[in-house]
């Protein structure tokens, strides 16, 4: 496995920007990692959200990310959005703009992955698990499947948080409207287009009943939703056994696993 940390220039964002990459590598002589051969044609990619208080360094520093794209031949895409809830910020950047339309082009003129829907994938844990279902309800026909891993799913009632009354102001101007809730986003999404979900998230976290609501609703509309509710709170060990989950999830087909 290769791991790029790539720093280059967003012209949406209007600034320099990081990304943490890592790319599979087949070898034989190095011990301890399984690794699959994907010497030929672009690699299956998945785009990997962190949260509100993480970076683009997060998923590789606090779990095995590496060991488990490497093992399922899969590149994986970790870009910075700051504190910006996936949105085109009301007072900042136009995050939104660059995650879903700026990002995975750089990155294709970067690396060979691939753009076919059946081969790229989204997801994210919190603010991220939002972003990545975010992305697949605007943009169905753009991804294979997404997976929200404890997301703040329901933005329209964290604006109601007392401490996080500040940062929606600035991200969202204090109301979130139908472009950025996803429940309004699930409501208006033709079924038979979004592609398959994964949501997850702790027994223990004070945003299950996000997920709970968003499973609920998005099965009553007939979407395929894979729902994972487990012991744990709102922590890293928890996440870092669930992307595994996800990876293995991946629809991909037999002839990928």
């Amino acid at each position: 496995m290769a791991a790029v940390t790539c720093d280059f220039f967003s012209e949406v964002l209007e600034v320099g920007t990081s990304v943490s990459v890592v790319l599979p590598q087949a070898t034989q002589a190095q011990i301890g990692v399984s690794a699959v051969d994907r010497t030929g044609g672009d690699l299956p990619v998945l785009y990997l959200l962190h949260g509100l208080s993480d970076d683009h360094t997060a998923w590789t520093r606090y779990t095995s990310i590496e060991r488990y794209a490497a093992a399922a031949g899969l590149a994986v895409v970790m870009p910075a959005v700051g504190r910006s809830f996936y949105a085109d910020e009301r007072h900042g950047h136009r995050y939104w703009e660059f995650v879903s339309e700026e990002l995975p082009q750089v990155m294709g003129s970067f690396f060979r992955i691939s753009s076919q829907p059946a081969e790229t994938f989204v997801a994210g844990l919190s603010m991220g698990g939002y972003g990545a279902l975010k992305l697949a309800l605007t943009h169905p026909g753009r991804f294979g499947a997404a997976a929200s891993l404890s997301g703040g799913l329901d933005a329209a009632a964290i604006a109601d948080f007392p401490h996080r009354r500040e940062l929606f102001e600035r991200v969202f101007g204090g109301t979130v409207g139908p472009a950025d809730d996803l429940f309004a986003l699930l409501a208006a999404a033709p079924a038979s287009d979004v592609p398959p979900l994964f949501v997850s998230c702790g027994t223990e976290d004070e945003l299950l009943p996000f997920s709970h609501r968003f499973v609920d609703e998005a099965r009553a509309r007939g979407i395929e939703v894979t729902a994972d509710f487990r012991p744990g709170e709102h922590e890293w060990g928890l996440w870092d056994t669930v992307i595994r989950d996800v990876i293995a999830w991946l629809p991909r087909g037999a002839a990928a696993r």
